[in-house]
C-alpha cells in the first residue's frame, strides 16, 4: 500500500488504496526490484506530500490500471500492462519522494543536526562499550523515524548511507582517541564497543591504511 497525502477540502477527500495479491508480480522484474521500493517500511509520519499535478499523476497511474481490471477483455497482454502501470507508480512515489527530501530543506537539515548530535552524545556518554557500536536502527528509533526513512534522507542529502554516516563517525572517534590520548589501544578499542582489539586493529587498518599504533607512531 502506497500512502499518500495532500491537504484537500474535507468534502474532495477520497481515499484511494492499490492493493494487490503476491502473485501478480510472481515471475516478473518488478518482483526482483520490490525490495528497491525503501518507502514501504516508511512510518505513518513519513507519508509522501503530493501537489496537485503529482496527484493527478498517481491518480492517472491508478486509473490505468482500474481500466485493465474493469475491461471485459482480459487477454494476454492485461496482466502485463497491469503490472507496468504498477511499477510506473510505484517509480513515480521515488521521483516525488526525492522531491520532498530536497525541498523540505529546514525539516530535513534538522534531523540531519539531531542524527549528528545523537552520536556525539552515544559516543561521549561511554555508551559503546556497554551497549556496542549505535546501530541505523538505534539512531532511527531516538529520532522518531524509519530506519529505512533515515537511510533513504542521509543518501539524497548527503550522499551517503546512514550506516556509512555511523561508520565514519566511529572512525572520526578512534582517530581522535588514538592521536590525542595515551590509552592503551585495547582500552580504546573496548571504548568504541569493539568485543576485541585485534577486531579494531583490523578495522582501523582498513579505513586509514595502517594500525592504532603505526598510526600513532606515525604523528
Amino acid at each position: 500500500m502506497v500512502t499518500v497525502s495532500v491537504p484537500r477540502p474535507a468534502a474532495q477527500c477520497r481515499p484511494r488504496v492499490l492493493a494487490f495479491h503476491p502473485e501478480l508480480l510472481h515471475g516478473t522484474p518488478l518482483a526482483q526490484s520490490m525490495r528497491d521500493y525503501t518507502y514501504f517500511s516508511y512510518n505513518a509520519n513519513e507519508a509522501l506530500h503530493l501537489s496537485a499535478g503529482e496527484r493527478q499523476t498517481i491518480i492517472g497511474c491508478m486509473e490505468k490500471i482500474r481500466g485493465e481490471l474493469q475491461s471485459p477483455v482480459f487477454d494476454k497482454h492485461s496482466r502485463s500492462l497491469i503490472v507496468d502501470n504498477v511499477k510506473l507508480l510505484l517509480d513515480y512515489c521515488i521521483r516525488f519522494y526525492d522531491r520532498q527530501f530536497t525541498t523540505r530543506e529546514k525539516m530535513n537539515n534538522d534531523i540531519i543536526a539531531r542524527f549528528e548530535a545523537l552520536l556525539d552524545d552515544y559516543f561521549r556518554s561511554g555508551k559503546p562499550a556497554t551497549e556496542g557500536l549505535p546501530t541505523v536502527q538505534y539512531c532511527a528509533d531516538k529520532l522518531c523515524l524509519s530506519s529505512n526513512y533515515l537511510s533513504d534522507l542521509m543518501k539524497r542529502i548527503s550522499g551517503e548511507s546512514a550506516k556509512r554516516h555511523i561508520r565514519r563517525k566511529v572512525l572520526e572517534t578512534a582517530i581522535g582517541l588514538v592521536t590525542d590520548t595515551a590509552r592503551p589501544v585495547s582500552e580504546i578499542a573496548y571504548r568504541l564497543g569493539f568485543q576485541y582489539p585485534q577486531h579494531f586493529s583490523r578495522w582501523f587498518k582498513q579505513q586509514t591504511g595502517c594500525t592504532p599504533r603505526e598510526y600513532r607512531v606515525q604523528l
